[in-house]
């Protein structure tokens, strides 16, 4: 198989930044993430389980809807409500532009 049997839909590059971080919640759950800014996604952020590979594309305002991080990340509430906590404190607000 070659690349031109592929019929892409999208095929970009660009420069981003990924902080990672682990750490230890009040409620002595570990996190491992990996947190990747992008200009793709209109100032979302891409939030990387490092454990279970799950991840989700996240902005402040997902945080405040109940159950999100609970079905994105497939943790328990408690959890979720401290994951939350944490990324209230490192995504920013979503920027649109053209």
């Amino acid at each position: 198989m070659e690349l031109k049997d592929f019929d892409f839909l999208s095929d970009s590059t660009e420069q981003t930044s990924t902080r990672f971080v682990t750490f230890v919640s009040p409620g002595l759950n570990r996190f491992d993430l990996a947190i990747v800014t992008t200009n793709r996604f209109y100032g979302k952020k891409l939030v990387i389980d490092m454990q279970s590979g799950r991840s989700g594309v996240l902005a402040y305002d997902d945080l405040e809807e109940d159950g999100v991080i609970a079905s994105v990340f497939r943790i328990e509430e408690e959890q979720a409500a401290e994951l939350s906590q944490f990324l209230s404190l490192v995504l920013g607000e979503v920027h649109f532009t053209d």
